[in-house]
C-alpha cells in the first residue's frame, strides 16, 4: 500500500507562505497532533552538526516544530547521541556546547537539549528485532523511552551510507556507542603507495589505532573500531575499507538499527529538510557546495517512503556540481560516492518492514 508523503516547495512571496508557515502546515498535514498526546515527553531527534559545519538544520525551523509539539500538549526536548569518532560531539558535555554554539540553546528553541545516551554514550536499551544481522539492537535510552518521537532529518549525501535521511538519522543517531560499533563492525586499511604521511588520520583517531612509521600511516586492527573518521579526513583517500564486500552488510546493519529504533513505537512522525543537499553528512566539520538547488520540506509517518521521495526528487533536480557527470534522473549520491549503495536503505528497509517504497506525493 502506498504511503502518503506530504511536500511543500521553497517558493514564497509572502509572510503567510514563509518556510515557517509551510513547516507549520506540514506538521498539521502529517498529523503531529495525533502523534503527540497530552503531557507526552516528546523526543525531537535531529543532528546538531559538527562544529564548523554550517548546513545543519536551522534552529529557527526547529523552533517551529517545538511550538507545534507544545501546542499539541507535549513536552518537547531536542536530542541526539554521542559519536564514535573524535570531534566536538564525542561526549555529552562537548555535544551540548556544540549544540548551543549552533543556535540550539533553550532560550532560542524553547526546549531543553538532552543527549540521549548519557555522558559517554553508554546508556542504552536492548530492543529485540530478530534480524539477519542482529537479534537485538542497542538504542539510546532517552530516545527509546520517550512516549512520542518526531524525527527531523537534513537530507544530504554521506561518504559511507550514500545518503542520509530519516533512516540514517534513526540508525546511527538513535544508537548508543556500542550500537554504532555494531553497525560499523569493520576495520580500515592503508594504501602506502598513496599515503603521504600527513598524520591527519592519526590525529583524528579516537582509539589511537593509527600511527606513523617511516612516514606512512599504519593501522592496529585490534584497536580500530571502524568509525571511518580517518577515511573522511584523509586528503589522498589512502585509508579505506574493502568497499566491494563491506558496503552491503554495512547498509543492512544500519537499516536494521533504524527498524529497532522505532519498533513498537506507535507515536512517530518524520520530517525531511531537502535543503543544502551537500555531499557530506553534517558530521564533518565543513560544508561543501550543494549537489542540487533547495527542493523543499517533506513529511510522512513512513520513513522509507519519505526517504524514497526525497531520493527521487534530488535525482530529478538539476545538478549544481559540474564535476559530476550525471544525466537527469541519475543517482547523484552514487555518482559522488561510487563505492556506496545507499539505495539499499530503501529496498532493505521495505524488506524488513520498516516502511514502503511506494508513495503518493501530496503537495500542500
Amino acid at each position: 500500500m502506498a504511503a502518503t508523503v506530504y511536500f511543500t516547495d521553497m517558493h514564497t512571496r509572502s509572510h503567510e507562505d514563509s518556510k515557517l508557515a509551510k513547516l507549520a502546515r506540514l506538521c498539521d498535514a502529517v498529523g503531529l497532533k495525533r502523534v503527540v498526546r497530552k503531557n507526552d515527553l516528546t523526543a525531537i531527534k535531529l543532528h546538531f552538526g559538527e562544529y564548523g559545519n554550517d548546513t545543519h538544520l536551522n534552529p529557527t525551523l526547529v523552533r517551529q516544530v517545538v511550538d507545534k509539539v507544545r501546542a499539541a500538549g507535549g513536552k518537547p526536548f531536542l536530542t541526539d547521541t554521542t559519536t564514535l569518532y573524535s570531534g566536538t560531539r564525542h561526549n555529552a558535555v562537548d555535544h551540548l556546547q556544540t549544540a548551543y554554539a549552533h543556535g540550539f540553546a533553550p532560550s532560542v528553541v524553547q526546549a531543553p537539549v538532552v543527549i540521549a545516551d548519557g555522558l559517554y554514550g553508554e546508556n542504552d536499551v536492548p530492543v529485540r528485532i530478530n534480524g539477519k544481522h542482529f537479534k537485538e539492537v542497542h538504542i539510546a535510552t532517552e530516545i527509546r523511552r520517550a512516549p512520542a518521537l518526531v524525527v527531523l532529518s537534513h537530507f544530504k549525501g554521506h561518504e559511507m551510507a550514500g545518503f542520509g535521511g530519516a533512516i540514517k538519522n534513526l540508525a546511527m543517531g538513535g544508537a548508543s556507542v556500542r550500537g554504532k560499533r555494531d553497525q560499523h563492525n569493520t576495520h580500515v586499511s592503508v594504501d602506502h603507495a598513496t599515503c603521504i604521511g600527513c598524520g591527519k588520520c592519526v590525529r583524528n583517531c579516537p582509539q589511537q589505532a593509527l600511527s606513523l612509521k617511516d612516514k606512512k600511516s599504519h593501522v592496529d586492527i585490534t584497536r580500530c573500531i571502524g568509525c571511518f573518521e580517518c577515511i573522511t579526513v584523509c586528503p589522498t583517500k589512502a585509508v579505506s575499507i574493502d568497499w566491494a564486500t563491506e558496503m552491503t552488510p554495512f547498509v543492512e546493519r544500519l537499516t536494521e538499527y533504524a527498524y529497532g529504533a522505532v519498533k513498537g513505537k506507535r507515536h512517530v512522525c518524520y520530517i525531511n529538510f531537502v535543503m543544502n543537499v551537500t555531499p557530506d553528512c553534517d558530521c564533518v566539520a565543513w560544508s561543501d557546495m550543494p549537489l542540487v538547488p533547495d527542493i523543499g520540506l517533506l513529511a510522512s509517518t513512513d520513513p522509507v517512503a519519505l526517504d524514497q521521495a526525497c531520493f527521487d526528487l534530488v535525482n530529478k533536480a538539476p545538478c549544481l556540481d559540474t564535476s559530476l557527470k550525471v544525466a537527469p534522473g541519475d543517482d547523484k549520491f552514487t555518482a559522488r560516492w561510487p563505492n556506496t549503495c545507499g539505495f539499499l536503505q530503501l529496498s532493505y528497509g521495505e524488506e524488513i518492514g520498516l516502511g514502503s517504497r511506494s508513495y503518493t506525493l501530496e503537495k500542500i
